[in-house]
């Protein structure tokens, strides 16, 4: 298996001819840039890889502009890179081949949203906090909550989840439908708005998690859920991790239907503290979400209760206001940045496996020890509730012996979550760090296998080049 630190980051790029700059320029005006800042912006995200930008980037309004780019780009063989809003972890939209970077956050319109159905379907700028904001009136919202605010294409393309899953499932069961901008430029659609079909291959599913290399999502078509008539928050402290994911596992295996479940570690809590002023006991910690009636909310939260006591839980206090609940939920979702300010200098090594309930314990106590062991300061978050954690590494910037320490780490827990019969990643997705760990978890056969799709919709190798696996 090639370790993460090997991968070719930095082949012979594609050139883009004078030819095809000239024709976008000529299409697109302003839109079509070339300016290094802009060409930087595009070419970095929050994974730790350091690439050349983008040759251009194309600021699209819509499907038919998107089109126009890649039908281009087939023309001259020229790479194109969706780009959403730059938040992803593993190097998914890095020009590893040069080439242009679309653009697509101007593309933020919600475009039909049908409460009677509970679907909405939105272009792929638009981020869930916006769907969110939009739909607010009509008594529904979008659950999946990845953490950053991210784009609902980007979210599609990578197949994130984040801390509601554990209720509401993942991107994949969440998107009915898609418009596509293929490798010749052509657009198709897939799914419907109805919830199921047995109508051909799924190509609804091929395309979600595909990470821009099969087709440019220009349309999304998405479940809604009906706001719960009650919403309570909690947290919960634990003497060490153990405890907190016994109980975790015992709220699942008992079928509470909590709505989310997130692990903090003493490090993560202390990192939130000093950045969000929230004075939270320093000690490992569950953040929960109830949903549901007020009955119902009050049933599972007190069974919950009964359940983290058992395991030594201590100071078991509620978040029922709204503003309480967004204080709370605020803070965990700057964890990734409260941990860069509590280390300046640093850059995170993050990466994220996802294994079965019962064997959560056992890969975090065993990659703790490890974490511990390295002297590499570390925080562990976590959608625990189905089984998926987070163990960021912060390294120096530029030193080269702490970022081998923080690979070697990493590549150890994800191949101890592969043993457990587990994935290499529960949501971030493969991009450029997780290759190997993708032929260790699938084996060569479905990793070839993959490969045929891609020669076959992607012949000249111009969606997102070199992610995911190498051609």
């Amino acid at each position: 298996m090639n370790a993460p630190t090997d991968l070719p980051l930095h082949v012979q790029p594609r050139e883009v001819p004078a030819a095809m700059l000239d024709a976008l320029k000529a299409r697109f005006g302003e839109r079509c840039s070339t300016a290094l800042a802009v060409r930087e912006q595009h070419g970095r995200d929050e994974s730790p890889f350091d690439v050349r930008p983008p040759d251009a980037v194309v600021f699209c309004e819509s499907t038919e502009e998107v089109a126009a780019v890649v039908s281009l780009a087939d023309r001259h063989a020229v790479p194109v890179i969706p780009f959403g809003v730059g938040s992803s972890l593993e190097g998914h939209l890095l020009a590893v081949q040069g080439g242009v970077s679309i653009d697509l956050s101007r593309m933020s319109r919600v475009l039909q949203v049908n409460p009677e159905d509970l679907t909405a379907t939105v272009e792929p700028g638009v981020t869930r906090e916006q769907l969110n904001r939009e739909i607010r009136d009509t008594g529904l919202f979008f659950p999946i909550d990845p953490g950053a605010n991210a784009s609902l294409g980007g979210m599609a393309a990578t197949r994130a989840s984040g801390t509601n899953a554990v209720r509401y499932g993942t991107m994949r069961e969440n998107v009915l439908g898609l418009t596509v901008v293929t490798a010749s430029g052509e657009v198709i659609h897939t799914g419907t708005r109805a919830k199921k079909s047995s109508a051909g291959y799924d190509l609804t599913r091929l395309m979600v998690g595909s990470e821009g290399t099969l087709g440019v999502i220009t349309a999304v078509t998405l479940k809604l859920y009906p706001l719960p008539e009650a919403v309570s928050a909690a947290i919960c402290h634990f003497k060490d991790i153990g405890s907190a994911v016994a109980t975790t596992i015992q709220i699942i295996q008992m079928g509470v239907p909590i709505a989310r479940c997130e692990l903090l570690d003493v490090n993560a809590v202390r990192a939130v503290n000093e950045h969000s002023k929230l004075g939270l006991r320093e000690a490992p910690m569950l953040l929960m979400e109830f949903h549901g009636s007020e009955a119902g909310v009050k049933e599972q939260a007190e069974t919950v209760q009964a359940i983290a006591a058992e395991s030594g839980g201590e100071d078991f206090e509620w978040a029922s206001t709204p503003e309480e609940r967004t204080r709370l939920w605020s803070a965990r979702h700057k964890a990734y940045f409260a941990g860069m300010t509590q280390h300046p200098g640093c850059r995170t090594v993050t990466t994220d496996t996802c294994v079965p309930i019962s064997r959560l314990t056992e890969i975090i106590e065993a990659s703790v020890a490890e974490a511990d062991a390295s002297g590499l300061p570390y925080y562990i978050v976590g959608h625990v509730g189905d089984g998926n954690f987070h163990l960021a590494y912060l390294v120096k910037d530029g030193d080269a012996a702490q970022r081998e320490t923080a690979e070697r780490l990493s590549m150890q827990m994800v191949q101890r979550a592969i043993a457990l019969q587990g994935t290499c990643t529960g949501e971030h997705g493969i991009g450029l760090h997780k290759q190997g760990f993708l032929v260790e978890e699938t084996g060569a056969g479905a990793v070839e296998m993959m490969r045929t799709l891609k020669r076959a919709l992607d012949p000249k190798n111009i969606l997102n080049p070199g992610k995911i696996f190498s051609l």
